[in-house]
């Protein structure tokens, strides 16, 4: 079921959105070489107990999950893309980090992921990281009430075709609300004017993750994880947005 918010809850969802900006980039600032995922994920989860939040990852327990996924933030290196379980490895000069976060405020979920490098960059990961954000900036911009969410799925899926990059349509955008995935589903490619209206209330999440060569993925051994079939690097940003009546409203803005 879709639900639409009022003025007034999308307010209340504000804080959420603050949240998850600030811990992303307190992980994302502590993100160094040496810095084990372990505490990155002890971070986050500082973080939640210190604000009395609520995390959406914990217990989170979907279809494609082998088990609960048992910590609170994502972390994906280099050739993992999504929901990377965080685990005992210290990050290397070079690495593509992707962060990925989402927990309740007062009852309202925000949902947002930021990609880095640590370290030394290579210039194919900073192009691949730029795609993806100016991919999102895209997407929102699309977001326009009286739209649909083909205008978004179109508008991302242009900026990614246009720098050579193939695109996954497995895992996307979706709504948020009081849990951290609901309707309508967001695909990453889609075409314009089609798909459920853009109304006013909205709130979704919108997230264009590309790999560098492929457009194919497999579940790494601990039944999280989501790899490039050919190891290939991959990079993912995302906002939680409202629809309004003057256009897009990030909520998770830093």
């Amino acid at each position: 079921m879709i639900e639409l918010r009022t003025p007034a809850e999308i307010e209340q969802m504000r804080p959420a959105g603050r949240f998850v900006a600030d811990v992303l980039k307190q992980t994302a600032a502590a993100a160094h070489v040496g810095v084990n995922l372990l505490e990155l994920d002890a971070l986050a989860h500082d973080l939640i107990r210190q604000r009395g939040a609520a995390s959406c990852y914990l217990d989170y327990h979907p279809s494609f999950g082998a088990s609960p996924f048992g910590k609170v933030i994502c972390t994906s290196v280099n050739d993992a893309v999504l929901h990377g379980l965080p685990h005992d490895y210290r990050l290397q000069d070079g690495d593509l980090l992707t962060l990925d976060f989402a927990a309740s405020v007062d009852g309202w979920v925000a949902d947002s992921a930021v990609s880095l490098v640590v370290g030394t960059p290579r210039d194919e990961d900073l192009r691949l990281i730029d795609t993806t954000r100016r991919a999102l900036a895209a997407g929102i911009q699309a977001a326009q009430p009286g739209g649909r969410i083909g205008d978004i799925s179109a508008a991302i899926a242009a900026v990614a075709h246009a720098e050579g990059y193939s695109i996954n349509t497995q895992f996307g955008g979706h709504g948020v609300g009081r849990t951290m995935h609901g309707d309508p589903h967001i695909s990453n490619d889609g075409r314009p004017g089609r798909g459920y209206p853009l109304r006013p209330g909205l709130v979704i999440a919108i997230e264009p993750w590309f790999l560098e060569t492929t457009d194919e993925i497999y579940t790494d051994r601990d039944g999280w994880t989501l790899r490039s079939a050919d190891g290939s690097r991959g990079a993912h940003s995302e906002h939680t947005i409202a629809i309004t009546d003057d256009g897009p409203l990030i909520l998770s803005a830093p």
